[in-house]
């Protein structure tokens, strides 16, 4: 017999009770993360002591990398012999070269002068105007350069200055640069023996120098030397030639393709000065001999007087390098050349009224643009 449990609910009408009986279920319980969410957990990257952290290999300490011996071994050459037989060989070089020696030659014979007194064909590409330009700068670098030394110029009522404005005011007008901004200077350096004259007409003498010259023919000698450079325009030949020597010696490190730079800059210089600059410099310095005494006597000065100052700096400078080391002629051929011109010399004193007229200078002047000869002499 079944036995029926009742629940003690109360029977509703027209329902029939249950004959059987579900067995109650037990309440559900949820989790609570079915109910309530859980805000997400903050995770903390894991720490590790420096023990634990892998290691790096290092690529500064690999030779491989940085060494640079293995840099060196492994770097490619810039110039090879394979390299510089094929450059020599290009059709474009040898267009190049043909055009920029054609260009140079007819830039070269289209700037050649003839110096009237002696002769000598030279190369001058600079005009008047940018050597006394370059003469003025000159000028203020050496005038800066004696105060930085402590020097000084002595005042214009000193003595040494008045006799040296004195005889450059007969010199002036025989020069043929009476245009010129002149300006006189006197170093007070009693040591030294030396005078020049810039382009533009700035006047430098060394108060060392008067006691040597004695008096103003002694003093017009050295004085109107000087003044002959500009004269003969030698200081923008010098220029002009410097341009020429740095271009062959660039010309021939470009076409070496820097293999002989060294080579070429110290021994193509020295080689260069030994056999060019040298000897341009002592014929210059000839010229500037006769150009001088000339101008000398024609201002009324004894041209005689040169020959006693040249033996003085003789005296003073004792010692003297070989002549062929030098850019100046040696004292005694100097002296000797001097002698065989006296004769000249004497005759334009004679003839020079002493007005001052610069005949000698404008012939000079006349003759330098002609591109002929003021009167040729083989014994300059």
């Amino acid at each position: 017999m079944r036995a029926f449990i009742r629940l003690g609910l109360p029977a509703r009408a027209g329902v029939r009770s249950p004959t059987t009986c579900r067995a109650p279920s037990l309440p559900s319980f949820s989790s609570p993360s079915s109910t309530l969410r859980r805000p997400p957990l903050r995770t903390t990257p894991l720490q590790r002591h420096f023990s634990h952290v892998a290691s790096r290999r290092n690529n500064w300490r690999d030779p491989r990398h940085h060494d640079p011996s293995e840099q060196l071994r492994r770097a490619k050459p810039l110039f090879t012999s394979e390299g510089l037989s094929r450059f020599l060989r290009s059709p474009s070089l040898h267009t190049v070269i043909a055009l920029s020696v054609a260009g140079g030659a007819t830039f070269y014979f289209m700037n050649i002068q003839t110096v009237p007194v002696s002769g000598r064909q030279r190369f001058n590409c600079y005009s008047e105007a940018s050597v006394n330009e370059a003469g003025e700068a000159q000028a203020k670098r050496i005038e800066y350069e004696v105060e930085r030394s402590g020097g000084r110029f002595l005042s214009d009522w000193d003595g040494r200055t008045r006799l040296v404005k004195r005889v450059m005011s007969r010199l002036i007008p025989v020069s043929g640069m009476e245009d010129s901004d002149w300006e006189v200077r006197v170093i007070d350096d009693p040591s030294t023996a030396n005078a020049f004259v810039l382009p533009g007409g700035k006047v430098f003498v060394y108060s060392g120098l008067i006691p040597i010259a004695r008096n103003e023919h002694g003093l017009a000698a050295v004085l109107g030397h000087e003044i002959a450079h500009n004269l003969a325009q030698h200081v923008a030949e010098r220029m002009s030639s410097q341009l020429g020597v740095n271009i062959l010696l660039y010309s021939l490190i470009s076409l070496t393709g820097g293999v002989g730079l060294l080579v070429t800059t110290y021994l193509g210089h020295a080689m260069l000065d030994l056999v060019f600059s040298r000897p341009m410099g002592r014929r210059q310095e000839a010229e500037a001999d006769y150009i001088g005494l000339m101008m000398m006597a024609e201002a009324c000065y004894d041209p005689r007087e040169a020959l006693g100052f040249w033996e003085r700096m003789r005296r003073a400078q004792q010692e003297e390098p070989p002549e062929w080391m030098s850019t100046h002629p040696s004292h005694s051929n100097r002296i000797q050349k001097i002698q065989e011109w006296m004769p000249k010399a004497l005759d334009k004193m004679h003839e020079s009224d002493c007005q001052g007229t610069a005949g000698f200078a404008s012939l000079f002047r006349q003759a330098l643009a002609r591109h002929s000869y003021m009167e040729q002499r083989h014994d300059i």
